[in-house]
């Protein structure tokens, strides 16, 4: 028999289930309330998490990570070692307005640990996204219309707000641009400027975004079509290009980035689909590949992901729509090696894989369709390679 104490030590291991080289953990957001905040789904209980090889594309069962209301999006640090999640909330703790929650990443076994809590300084916030430094995290609230910026310390728990901007002003869609709606913010490769996609006033919003401070001052905007609805932003790996998603007219913008000016220039909008956009219909996701060859887009209700080559000057062709083999795309992530793009299905309570061709980006399902209750947003974990965070 084996002494008790290596008998445990060898059960401690066989649980911990380290990571290969050649995995990933994936991180699964979900809503645990249906549409209206009312009811609570049974089935969903916060983030999930999954190990990802990124040698076969085979995708483990998912587990639950950490139990948190409605993280419908989350961000994750430089570092790797943790984790900051919106709470899409409009109301905590008898004030008004969302929650951002930060968790500690155990890298072996995947599971979370909460760190703290603040509020968004908004209602619904939708989107979050930490700066170059791991210093600063970047909040926009969709339901008031504002973005914030947040301090964060050393040990990763998040810290006062360094800055709150409220958006102003109403778009050419009477139903759903009353007032404005951030949906996204991103830093530009610099990590000099902040661009925020506001679905409600059709514009993207560029602000000055100080390193030290964490302040985000007012510095140009650039106009979308009226009630084109500009929802989330990407910017090509070159740094020199972006590309902005329309929800409302189902259309991808691309732009020439100068990014020592701080401005944007519209290089041609397509449509994210063959054919006429039908009552129902919207976009989600838009990221570039990290070849900077392709740039991908989901489209709800046409419940395909739409696929664009990039040519040397920033120019867009579809070449694609792929069926999710789902409901209602949302959020989907691309592994850090280009190879795999999973993909979000909210209606069907679906999580589809499928293998990136390197030469002409198109989308193949490798069969894998795993269930995960209402999953809306996906993200790997990237182990930190050299850099201020190497080892």
């Amino acid at each position: 028999m084996f002494p008790r104490r290596v008998l445990l030590l060898t059960l401690t291991l066989l649980c911990a289930f380290p990571l290969t080289a050649q995995q990933s953990l994936v991180y699964l957001g979900t809503y645990t309330v249906r549409a209206g905040g009312a009811t609570k789904d049974p089935t969903s209980k916060g983030i999930y998490v999954s190990k990802f090889d990124l040698a076969s594309g085979k995708m483990g069962d998912p587990e639950l990570a950490a139990e948190t209301t409605n993280p419908s999006f989350f961000a994750i640090h430089p570092n790797a070692k943790f984790l900051y999640a919106v709470g899409e909330t409009y109301g905590s703790s008898g004030k008004p307005g969302g929650t951002v929650t930060a968790f500690s990443i155990d890298a072996a076994s995947g599971k979370l640990t909460q760190l703290n809590q603040v509020g968004s300084e908004g209602g619904g916030p939708c989107f979050a996204t930490v700066d170059k430094t791991g210093r600063w995290l970047l909040v926009a609230n969709y339901g008031t219309g504002s973005v914030a910026s947040f301090a964060l310390d050393a040990d990763g728990k998040l810290g006062a707000a360094a800055s709150v901007i409220q958006h102003k002003g109403s778009g050419a869609n009477p139903q759903r641009q009353k007032g404005p709606h951030a949906h996204s913010i991103n830093l530009d490769p610099r990590n000099r400027f902040a661009i925020a996609a506001d679905l409600g006033t059709d514009r993207l919003y560029i602000y000055k975004f100080d390193q030290k401070t964490g302040k985000l001052s007012e510095h140009g905007e650039f106009q979308m079509k009226p009630g084109a609805g500009p929802r989330h932003f990407s910017f090509h790996p070159s740094g020199k290009y972006a590309f902005a998603i329309n929800e409302m007219h189902m259309t991808l913008t691309s732009m020439y980035w100068d990014g020592a000016a701080g401005k944007l220039v519209e290089i041609a909008t397509l449509p994210t689909i063959p054919g006429q956009v039908e009552q129902g219909m919207s976009t989600a996701e838009v990221l570039a590949h990290p070849s900077g060859n392709f740039v991908y887009g989901s489209n709800r209700g046409h419940d395909t992901i739409a696929v664009f080559n990039v040519d040397k000057r920033g120019r867009l062709a579809r070449t694609s729509n792929e069926p999710t083999e789902g409901k209602t795309p949302r959020n989907f992530g691309i592994s850090p090696d280009g190879n795999w793009l999973i993909a979000a299905n909210q209606n069907s309570d679906s999580v589809v894989v499928f293998k990136i061709d390197p030469a002409t980006g198109v989308l193949t399902p490798t069969g894998q369709k795993l269930s995960v209750p209402m999953p809306v947003c996906v993200r790997f974990r990237v182990e930190p390679k050299g850099g201020i965070f190497g080892k």
